[in-house]
């Protein structure tokens, strides 16, 4: 993927196309680290104020939301996305859900209906830690699909998410693209630190095994789940400060073009405003 000018948008420099970027490149914004964190920074600031403004747009129960889809193999920082980009914001307007394996009550029902359950309300930025996509690479993967319901169920998720788009639930698709050797150093990092050997699980390297496998999967669930209105971006992860202010800007210029705006109040300022005056210098009543 080619360089894009400074002030060319991330969301189109990062929009999945018919090639992968490489997973160490910075294909739009800063190339260094330092530069990077800074950036990062800033956009906390940015991020911040939009989405106390798509908060108080849904404190009435009304309005539009946010989620965030976040999808990659093992280690390619789908927590430590979360972690870093949505804790610059106030925690009361996040929703976040990580998906596991389907529980037998699950099970029970369509593979959609745990989804369904964890939407965000009005006013919130949703999280979504593996997601729906789970149900096609995961089964794909181990043979448990067909061809023809594979393609049933894109067909499904396509029309879930024009349904969330008409009721005004705006999709942000990601995919942290990281590299095998990356992925190697990570998972041999959590190992040698004891603080972290509580996220390594010995099935990580079973998906390891089948590495080539997923990275189809996952390039044909790019190109068939891709429609204008809920399109994918591939963020290269190998760099996790990158991958941390890549994400922040998809979130910002979502936000952004959504502009939310701070309601009205719903009483008479001038009135309300007086009666304070008048209070000034009263004493409270004990």
């Amino acid at each position: 993927m080619a360089k894009k000018e400074s002030g060319s948008r991330v969301r189109d420099a990062l929009r999945a196309g018919p090639r992968l970027p490489d997973p160490g490149a910075t294909p739009v914004g800063p190339v260094k680290k330092a530069k990077g964190e800074e950036k990062l920074a800033g956009a906390g600031r940015r991020l911040s104020a939009l989405q106390e403004a798509l908060y108080a747009e849904g404190a009435d129960g009304h309005g539009r939301s946010v989620l965030l889809v976040l999808q990659g193999m093992d280690t390619s920082g789908k927590g430590g996305t979360v972690g870093h980009v949505l804790g610059l914001v106030n925690p009361m307007g996040v929703e976040y859900t990580a998906f596991k394996k389907p529980t037998p009550a699950e099970r029970r029902h369509d593979f959609l209906w745990r989804v369904r359950r964890r939407l965000p309300g009005p006013g919130l930025i949703g999280v979504f830690d593996r997601s729906h996509y789970e149900d096609i690479l995961v089964p794909r993967v181990s043979g448990l699909l067909t061809a023809e319901e594979r393609r049933r169920r894109y067909a499904q998720i396509n029309a879930f998410e024009r349904e969330l788009a008409e009721g005004g639930t705006t999709v942000v698709k990601v995919f942290l693209h990281i590299s095998p050797e990356e992925q190697l150093e990570r998972l041999e990092a959590r190992l040698r630190r004891p603080e972290k050997r509580w996220k390594f699980d010995p099935s990580d390297l079973e998906a390891r095994r089948h590495w080539s496998a997923y990275q189809q999967a996952y390039a044909d669930v790019l190109a068939e789940t891709s429609p204008e209105g809920a399109p994918w971006y591939v963020v290269p992860a190998d760099r996790k400060w990158y991958r941390n202010w890549a994400v922040a800007e998809l979130l910002i210029e979502t936000l952004a073009e959504l502009a939310p705006r701070f309601p009205e109040p719903a009483y008479d300022l001038e009135e309300v405003e007086a009666e304070l005056a008048a209070l000034k210098g009263v004493g409270v009543a004990g």
